[in-house]
């Protein structure tokens, strides 16, 4: 008789961890990263996530609310979410802020397509496109972390940024490390007063300027207010982009993260287990239903 080696066991979803608040940083109004630490040492060295996904994060007597993981995959352990004060969930958090306790369970969902961005074939390196507006680009951070990883494996990344005013702007303190990984970010304002030298207008009028050489080929990852997707897609295509290149990460109220609740759903999608990162063709019909 062949014997069959057991399949490890899976944790359970509804395992919660204790972690703490290690360190708070400032980004725009209202939006913060906060490092969190595990209390326990096991949990911390078997933890894993991919770019894209989320942790749900429980705050006691208040609730839990889904954040998306905003640092590299490749470092696990310095765990980092980006909030924004939306709820009473983040709100607590914002004003507990430096050694506070918090649960996490997570992470859940699906993932940005970080290894098809890759190739060892000179000739076949693609181009990858990032567009983010104005809290979007926390979960793309880490795929712009894994892409300078690996830069030598992919050919010309772009980072289009948009936000409201340039104070609004995530993340703009690391723009020029990127662009000393040879990534190239453009950002754009809604607003903006004497000071800001840079571009004024919606996102995907950048988009619309990028010179792609082989856009057929090219991959574009985009996560934002759903209009302002909808609207990348749409220049997208008129850059000759095919929508089967295209990912979104969608957003609804996340409360259980595997399914159960129904909260989350869209169409006949559970953003928190079919989701949130999509190729744009599986959610087409539904994003364009509005208000659903």
């Amino acid at each position: 008789m062949r014997a069959f080696a057991k399949p490890a066991p899976q944790p359970s979803p509804w395992l919660t961890h204790s972690v703490r608040i290690r360190s708070v940083l400032k980004e725009t109004p209202g939006v913060a990263t906060y490092d969190i630490e595990f209390v326990d040492n096991e949990a911390a060295q078997a933890y894993q996530f991919k770019p894209g996904q989320f942790n749900m994060l429980y705050v006691p007597g208040v609730g839990e609310a889904a954040i998306s993981i905003s640092s590299s995959a490749h470092s696990p352990q310095v765990l980092r979410h980006t909030i924004r004060e939306a709820g009473g969930v983040t709100r607590t958090i914002a004003e507990g802020g430096r050694g506070m306790s918090l649960g996490l369970r997570g992470p859940f969902g699906t993932s940005w397509p970080l290894e098809s961005c890759f190739s060892v074939d000179p000739l076949a390196k693609k181009e990858v496109i990032i567009v983010a507006g104005g809290i979007g680009l926390a979960p793309l951070r880490p795929i712009i972390y894994g892409l300078c990883q690996r830069r030598a494996q992919v050919g010309r990344v772009v980072v289009l940024v948009g936000a409201r005013t340039p104070i609004d702007l995530l993340f703009s303190h690391e723009y020029e490390q990127w662009r000393e990984q040879g990534i190239e970010v453009q950002a754009t304002v809604d607003r903006a007063n004497g000071d800001w030298l840079g571009n004024i207008g919606v996102v995907t009028s950048l988009l619309n300027r990028l010179n792609l050489k082989r856009p057929e080929e090219c991959l574009l990852m985009t996560c934002g207010p759903e209009v302002m997707m909808r609207y990348v897609v749409q220049t997208a295509k008129s850059c000759r982009i095919p929508l089967t290149n295209i990912w979104v990460s969608l957003e609804r109220n996340m409360n259980c993260a595997v399914g159960l609740c129904g909260h989350c759903q869209l169409g006949p999608e559970f953003l928190c287990k079919d989701g949130p990162v999509f190729p744009y063709p599986r959610v087409a019909n539904w994003m364009k239903v509005q208000a659903l």
